[in-house]
């Protein structure tokens, strides 16, 4: 059974910093790609930052210089560290397993964090 546990949410003011962490089992951690997710009230579910089985990283535009994300193999966590945080980066934040089989997806999906940015 493929689980997916975020940590790590919760209310900071503007300009404050967050961590968030996902634990994951029941997966080859270290041959998926992990990634995290928002979706803001009324949004589409937003990509905001993977890191590919081979440590290859991507960001949202909207994150870029702000937002971390790193993994550990070891122990089959995920990490994103944010700074800056701004009002409008609130939103749920999911964590993500991808993997492939030839070119088709598979995803996994933890069940969310909530992170609010206010003052």
């Amino acid at each position: 059974q493929v689980q997916l546990v975020e940590s790590g949410g919760g209310l900071v003011q503007p300009g404050g910093s967050l961590s968030l962490s996902c634990a994951a089992s029941g997966i080859i951690f270290s041959r998926n790609d992990m990634g995290w997710y928002r979706q803001a009230p009324g949004k589409q579910r937003e990509l905001v930052a993977v890191i590919t089985s081979s440590g290859t990283t991507r960001y949202a535009d909207s994150v870029k210089g702000r937002f971390t994300i790193s993994r550990d193999n070891a122990k089959n966590t995920v990490s994103l560290q944010m700074i800056s945080l701004k009002p409008e980066d609130t939103a749920a934040y999911f964590c993500n397993a991808k993997r492939y089989i030839l070119t088709n997806p598979i995803d996994y999906w933890g069940q969310g964090t909530q992170v609010t940015v206010s003052s």
